[in-house]
């Protein structure tokens, strides 16, 4: 081993750990390891930036904007609730959900189907008075295993690919099918017959909230004493508070939300505190502000007052993530205010605005009149109905954009063009019919994911071209050989497998695939069967909640502890990870 592979080894742990304890925003990360190879000179700079012109990253890049399309047009949530519609039992409803999504997530990227579908099952949950939790967890677990029937079906496979066409070789569009039907046809029998017994009945935040509103909640009314009448918050004194935050104003039946710095308050008015509630008794102390404890407000009241709660999931590539409420403006960015956050299905304790927010933290907040639940850059996904939420787009056009999909489909898997120029056609219709404007297909792309992606790429080529794949996977080969294949083949499906739980699946199978291809080339396996084996493996996340988009987004609104993803996917992991290694092993050795 030479003093180059040793620091790329510690450097990319280093990375590793950093992913996991989310020191800063995973693409920056990843970013700043390659600069940091780049400045060591271990690759050049053509070599580092490779991932930004890569086909398959393009391609994930305008597969972003083909879903938005469909998130816009309302579709597939139609679709959902129409299935849902006159369901009454929980295997029922499993059945009815999970084969359409592994369906449609086998072609349409899934961390927008997730995040549509998550409230419509909320509130029919709600209305069959069933626990949210029974579906939410197997949601995301199907459309993880549905992904892995084709090409397009994650990102990681077409990342995959595009490594793999660096070698000579490439995936078709059905490549995948050959472990991925099998793997989501026994998943999904796993998930119907056991899942609901595994699971547990959480409530959801807001029926949390709602029976403890008293912990939450405090209002103080404005007495004709008050001497700052017609005086901003900021003036008032009420802007800094310790261990408090001021959500709403009630004036006159009007709610005034979110309250900033520079919202003017008025004799009469009712202030809704939240936060530390020990310290009201400090507030009230001062001349003119009286603490009300005879209206009993309640967190109906607040929603009767055109200021609906709405719950958010805090996302991977969040611009909260290393700020404090505060300092992130959250109100003056979003129009709305934090009235708690909730973290490993337990309230965070302390003044909101003092709380740093983690990827996966579920937010519960007041929402103004302008708040925009698809937010430009995804800092949150939106768990919870929104009634006065409309789709931007008519359902016919996202029936057009179906059809003009499935004939791309169509000419990929007859090999007439490629995946990336049939997408390229697809977007450049989509927009020219206006199924999506310009500015829309910008807003769908998640450019920190792609970010991530590329970046990933150029470490990819900094572990092949500095000897550490060629080390790592003699070092497998010779450590396993007196084992067999499968062995061989089982050690680096766990190893994709754990960095994917640990960090994130793009990640783990860019750094993954150059170490696989050394192995396959040593032991005589088609080295389109070890990308086939790293690509499911990588996308196998199944035993946390970090693991995988889809995983975190319905972390929150589930009641979820890392608990129920272990004792759920534990068996999945297995059956997925059988499946693969036996398959892979019968076909391509």
């Amino acid at each position: 081993m030479t003093a180059e592979m040793i620091v790329v080894i510690i450097a990319i742990i280093l990375m590793l750990v950093g992913l996991f304890f989310e020191i800063v925003r995973p693409d920056l990360l990843v970013f700043g390891t390659l600069f940091f190879f780049l400045m060591m000179g271990y690759v050049n700079t053509e070599q580092a930036l490779t991932g930004f012109s890569n086909e398959g990253m393009l391609t994930v890049a305008l597969l972003f904007i083909i879903s938005g399309v469909f998130e816009r047009s309302g579709l597939i949530e139609r679709l959902i609730g129409k299935f849902l519609a006159n369901t009454k039992s929980e295997r029922g409803a499993l059945v009815k959900l999970l084969i359409p999504i592994s369906t449609f997530s086998a072609f349409l990227n899934n961390t927008p189907i997730v995040v549509t579908l998550t409230p419509i099952i909320k509130k029919w949950a709600s209305e069959q008075k069933i626990s949210p939790s029974k579906f939410l967890i197997p949601l995301s677990y199907a459309s993880i295993i549905g992904g892995t029937i084709t090409l397009m079906g994650t990102s990681t496979n077409l990342v995959v690919n595009g490594l793999l066409q660096q070698e000579g070789k490439e995936f078709t569009f059905f490549q995948l099918a050959w472990v991925g039907l099998p793997v989501t046809l026994i998943g999904l029998v796993y998930l119907i017959l056991f899942s609901p017994k595994i699971l547990p009945n959480n409530q959801s935040l807001i029926e949390k909230v709602k029976k403890n509103t008293k912990d939450y909640l405090s209002e103080i009314v404005v007495t004709y004493e008050f001497p700052h009448n017609g005086q901003t918050v900021e003036q008032a004194g009420l802007r800094n508070l310790k261990g408090l935050y001021l959500i709403e104003i009630i004036r006159e039946n009007r709610s005034i939300t979110p309250v900033t710095g520079e919202t003017t308050i008025y004799h009469g008015d009712r202030l809704l505190f939240t936060g530390m509630l020990s310290t009201i008794a400090d507030l009230q102390k001062r001349k003119g502000l009286t603490l009300d404890t005879g209206t009993d407000l309640s967190l109906n009241d607040v929603e009767q007052q055109d200021a609906p709660l709405v719950e958010a999931v805090v996302s991977h590539q969040s611009y909260l993530i290393g700020k404090t409420i505060k300092q992130s403006r959250f109100r003056e960015k979003y129009n709305a205010a934090v009235l708690a956050v909730h973290r490993n299905d337990e309230r965070v304790q302390g003044k909101i605005g003092d709380i740093t927010p983690k990827a996966g933290d579920l937010l519960l907040l007041v929402t103004g009149q302008d708040f925009d639940p698809n937010q430009e850059h995804r800092d949150f996904y939106t768990t919870s109905p929104i009634e006065e939420q409309k789709f931007y787009e008519s359902e016919n056009k996202g029936w057009l954009a179906l059809i003009l999909l499935l004939s791309m489909i169509a000419l990929v898997t007859f090999q007439v063009i490629s995946i990336f120029k049939a997408m390229v056609i697809a977007v450049g219709v989509l927009i020219a019919i206006k199924a999506i404007s310009p500015k829309q297909a910008k807003q769908s792309v998640q450019f920190q994911v792609l970010l991530l992606i590329a970046s990933a790429l150029g470490i990819g080529n900094v572990i092949k071209e500095t000897g550490t794949a060629q080390f790592l996977g003699a070092t497998i080969v010779e450590s396993l050989a007196p084992l067999g294949v499968l062995a061989i083949l089982a050690s680096i499906y766990v190893m994709t497998n754990v960095f994917t739980e640990l960090i994130t699946n793009n990640a783990a199978a860019v750094i993954m695939f150059p170490i696989g291809i050394e192995v396959a080339s040593k032991v005589n396996l088609d080295p389109i069967g070890m990308a086939v084996l790293v690509a499911v493996a990588a996308s196998a996340s199944f035993l946390s909640p970090i693991g995988y988009q889809t995983n975190l987004i319905v972390y929150g609104p589930g009641g979820y502890t890392f608990k129920d993803y272990i004792k759920t996917g534990l068996p999945l992991t297995f059956i997925v990870m059988i499946t693969t290694i036996g398959i892979v092993y019968l076909k391509y050795i």
